[in-house]
Formats: structure tokens, sequence, C-alpha cells
């Protein structure tokens, strides 16, 4: 008998209590109010992450200071050596040593040409490493709008079926359908901000390349002006 009357109880409590229904952001990215712009920013966030790997890897691999290039080069245009020193810039092959190339070939032209000439090869490599940062820029741009125009079309619909529910209108339909409104307003701020960093990482990466460039192409124009031993 008692207990009997304790599973009514129990059953009564539980009819009382409301159930806490949990917030699914994965089935609110999917909902079919939403779809139509979570799909599109996934591909972008894809297309950022794809790009900053390719880049971050480019400019990761030609960053690398080698000193030991420069004081080669030195030491053969001191020793009247050009070949071996062109040699060594075929070799080498890295932008600073394509740049270093260009200058040595020029050898025997007015140092303003030449330094004219290393320069133009110094802008045509960073124009490489900075392929592709045009688009990153552009989709983090995109991406916050994309999802800023969900939510305002969530808003219409879910305010144009709070004006037909008329009675009716309960507010867990509303406040669902502004759940959806608002989810495409914070991915497209998630996919924006990570294209943000992802665009900031790699411009001060190819800022340390530049800065390398005008290192070495500063230190080559001096090489031209000391005495030859």
């Amino acid at each position: 008998m008692l207990h009997t009357i304790l599973l009514q109880a129990n059953a009564v409590s539980e009819m009382i209590e409301p159930h806490e229904e949990k917030l699914s952001i994965i089935s609110l990215l999917f909902d079919k109010g939403s779809i139509w712009i979570t799909i599109p920013l996934i591909i972008i966030s894809c297309i950022i992450v794809y790009i900053f790997i390719d880049r971050y890897l480019a400019i990761n691999k030609v960053s690398k200071d080698d000193t030991n290039l420069m004081n080669n080069i030195r030491d053969n245009i001191h020793n009247n050596r050009l070949d071996s020193a062109l040699a060594l810039c075929k070799a080498t092959n890295t932008p600073i040593a394509r740049m270093i190339e260009k200058g040595l070939s020029r050898l025997g032209r007015p140092l303003s040409d030449i330094n004219e000439t290393i320069s133009n090869v110094g802008q045509l490599e960073v124009s490489r490493l900075e392929k592709g940062m045009s688009t990153i820029s552009t989709l983090a741009s995109i991406a916050p709008m994309l999802g800023f125009l969900g939510t305002v079309t969530g808003m219409i619909v879910a305010f144009h079926d709070m004006s037909t529910a008329g009675n009716n209108l309960e507010i867990a339909d509303l406040a669902s359908g502004i759940y959806t409104a608002l989810i495409t307003t914070a991915s497209g701020l998630v996919v924006g901000i990570i294209g943000y960093i992802c665009y900031n990482t790699l411009v001060a990466k190819i800022n340390h390349v530049v800065f390398l460039l005008e290192a070495r192409a500063t230190e080559f124009m001096d090489l031209l002006h000391e005495p030859v031993k």
C-alpha cells in the first residue's frame, strides 16, 4: 500500500514539474529556417581554413633567414666567382636568393638599376605570398553580413507568424523563431572572427618576410660598394 502511494506521488510530481528542454545549437543551425545561411557559412569557413593553411605553410617555409647565404655570396663576389654565386642562389631557391640572383645578373650596370631590379623582384615575391589574402578578407567580411541577413529574415518570419496567429499565438513558437534567427548572427560572427584572425596572422608573417627582403636587399647593395680584397 505504501509503495503504491509513493508511486502515485512521484507520478503526480512529474506531471506538475515542467520538463526542462535542452537547447540544441546543432538543431537550430540546421533548422529549415536557418539552413540556407548555415550551409554558405560552412563553405566560407572551409575556404578560409584551406587558404590559411596553404599560405601559412608557404610563408613559414620562406620566412627563415639564412645568414650563411649572404656570407657565401660575399665571399664569392670578393673572389670574383660570380658563376658560383649565381649557382648558389639557384640552388637555394628562396625569395631572398631569387632577389639576389637577379641583382647578380645585373652586375656591371648602374647601381640604381640594380637596386630597382631587386626591388621589383622583391615585390613580385611578396605578391606570390599574398595569393588568396584578398579572398580571406572578403569572406571574413561577408560572413557576418550573411548572419545578419538570416537574423533579419528570421525576425520578419517571426513577426509575420505573430500577426497571423491572432489569439492562438504561443510564446514557444515565437521564441523558437527568434532562436533560429539569432543563431545565424552568432554563426556569422564566429566565422568572421576566425577569418579576421587568420588574415591578420598571415599579414604579420608576410610583414616579417618583407622585412627580411628589405634587409637583405640593403645588405646586397652595401656589398656592391665594398672594395674588392
